[in-house]
């Protein structure tokens, strides 16, 4: 359970217990309200009702009186009246007393006393007043003496009645004393048992928090004078269990680390012996890199002169068949042009042969018309004869101008013929103008690219002799280089003896421990093979991503060799 969930816990005690004492407070306060208040709601108005009654009773007593003694008219209408209103006075105070003031059983009992008691006391003064009105007042004296057994009974009752209103008063009085008492206990008792339960919680919670806290606190001191090698709780699952596994988290970290620098320390002095031996491959090949410069400047001086030839004839080449490109071109637009025309001919011939067969057929409609004619003028007889003449005449014209446009006719299909194979010949001479214009224009594209690439070979020679120019400064540089490369080393052993001393603070398993035998074994082999490195002459060419591999290698770091800054940075990165 987390800390939040445990205050939670401890809030949810205070509230419950706080709403338990309030119920209990409540409910005893209703009791005790109710205990006293019972006198004011049920006791005091009972005794008034009791009270009426008696009165009333009185009242009539003293009226059967007076009706009995005087027997005047005035006085006994007088009296019989008061007897009335009396009389009503006590039945309603009986109604009012059932209908609000009955407490139990016993009250109900008394009450139905008081009204037989009463009924019965009525009955006899109806006696009285009959025998005091008949005139026989001996009757009427001896009649009330002989009542007053029922008259003492119904006082006696109501008596006895607000007796046990009273009774029932005190009682009340003291019950509500009681009940002040039982919820004053009671509230004590509650109000202590909800203090000790919050109390009880708040310690557990208290002592549960501290507890945890100290551990952490513990631990964190622990780590603080660099002991990594205890083993922290974190069994827990609330916050100062999420902070334990934290904190075992970072001892554990911490622990990697530490070992990992350890180790590492190790490997940078491998590695500096490592940087020693490479520095004297360095020095041999230095030497044999400048030779094999030298040689390659001079090849590549006679390279590029060659490349520039075969540029500049490329040049030429592509100028020569760029013209014939262009010669190619007017003549194939030129054969277009003559099959255009013919193709104007044909279709001019097409239109005179439609209009020579519209002629031959006018004249043979007219050579039809001179004939009938004819005809017609024989019939005649001598009065068609000069019509005859004349008809033939016409048919003697129909006849040569059909023959003419026959001969017209044939020279023009003739001509029509002849111009469509004409036409034939120069379409067949443009397409082969066309193909020609294509090869022309292909040869000009190859030409082009030749020259290009005769271009681009041309500046890539020019790239690879400032490369080489380069690598001629690299080589001046690289024997500085060396000298620097060995400070860098010496200072590398340097830092790495400080860094081991720093972590040694830290306390580690022993599983942790840095092997320190795999240093020497690699500083033995490192030694061997820069041994049979100086031996070697022979070099191969290293590709630009090499090259670049070695640049970023062989960059120092500021804070390991301080002392190579400046200029020796610039030299590290063009090696």
């Amino acid at each position: 359970m987390t800390i939040a969930k445990k205050l939670y816990l401890l809030l949810a005690c205070v509230v419950v217990g706080l709403i338990v004492l309030t119920g209990i407070s409540i409910a005893q306060i209703n009791r005790v309200n109710t205990a006293a208040s019972y006198a004011t709601v049920n006791t005091v108005p009972s005794l008034h009702d009791i009270d009426d009654a008696l009165e009333n009773t009185y009242s009539i007593r003293v009226a059967i009186w007076k009706f009995i003694s005087d027997p005047s008219p005035t006085v006994r209408g007088g009296a019989e009246k008061k007897m009335a209103n009396a009389h009503d006075k006590v039945i309603a105070a009986f109604d009012k007393y059932e209908k609000d003031d009955l407490s139990d059983d016993k009250d109900r009992e008394f009450l139905k006393k008081d009204r037989e008691t009463f009924d019965a006391y009525e009955i006899y003064r109806q006696k009285l007043m009959g025998f005091a009105v008949a005139g026989k007042q001996d009757d009427a004296i001896n009649a009330m003496i002989n009542a007053q057994a029922t008259v003492d009974a119904m006082m006696n009752a109501l008596r006895e009645h607000k007796k046990y209103n009273e009774e029932l008063g005190r009682t009340g009085a003291d019950d509500a004393n009681k009940t002040v008492a039982t919820a004053n206990a009671m509230t004590i008792g509650v109000s202590i048992f909800v203090i000790a339960i919050i109390t009880f919680v708040a310690l557990s919670l208290a002592r549960k928090i501290s507890g945890s806290l100290n551990e952490a606190v513990a631990v964190t001191q622990a780590i603080a004078e660099g002991d990594l090698t205890q083993t922290i709780p974190t069994n827990s699952n609330d916050e100062v269990g999420v902070l334990m596994k934290a904190l075992s988290q970072m001892n554990s970290s911490l622990s990697n680390i530490v070992g990992d620098v350890r180790n590492s320390v190790s490997t940078i002095a491998t590695a500096s012996s490592e940087i020693a031996s490479g520095n004297l491959d360095l020095s041999s090949r230095t030497e044999a890199q400048a030779g094999s410069l030298e040689e390659t400047a001079s090849a590549m001086e006679e390279l590029t002169s060659t490349v520039k030839q075969n540029a500049d004839n490329a040049r030429q080449a592509n100028q020569l068949a760029m013209s014939a490109s262009t010669v190619a071109g007017e003549g194939g637009e030129v054969v277009s042009q003559v099959v255009t025309t013919m193709d104007a001919i044909n279709t001019s011939a097409r239109k005179i042969v439609e209009i020579i067969s519209v002629i031959d057929g006018i004249a043979f409609q007219t050579n039809i018309l001179a004939l009938n004619a004819a005809v017609e003028a024989a019939r005649a007889g001598e009065q068609g004869r000069g019509f005859a003449v004349v008809a033939s005449e016409v048919r003697t014209l129909a006849q040569r101008s059909a023959a003419a446009a026959k001969e017209i006719k044939e020279l023009i299909d003739e001509s029509v013929n002849n111009v469509e194979a004409g036409s034939k010949l120069v379409a067949q001479a443009g397409s082969t103008m066309e193909q020609v214009v294509n090869s022309v224009r292909r040869v000009t594209d190859v030409v082009s690219e030749i020259t290009a690439a005769s271009s681009e070979q041309s500046d890539g020679i020019e790239q690879v002799n400032q490369a080489i120019t380069q690598m001629d400064e690299v080589t001046q540089q690289n024997a500085a280089l060396v000298e620097e490369a060995a400070a860098a080393s010496q200072s590398l052993q340097e830092q790495a003896k400080h860094l081991e001393q720093a972590v040694a603070v830290f306390k580690l398993d022993n599983s942790q421990q840095p092997q320190h035998g795999t240093a020497a074994t690699a500083n033995a082999t490192t030694k061997k093979s820069a041994q049979a490195s100086t031996k070697k002459t022979t070099f191969k060419a290293v590709s630009a991503p090499a090259i670049a591999k070695v640049r970023h290698a062989a960059s120092p770091s500021h804070g390991l060799v301080p002392a190579l800054a400046g200029d020796s940075n610039t030299s590290w990165e063009q090696f």
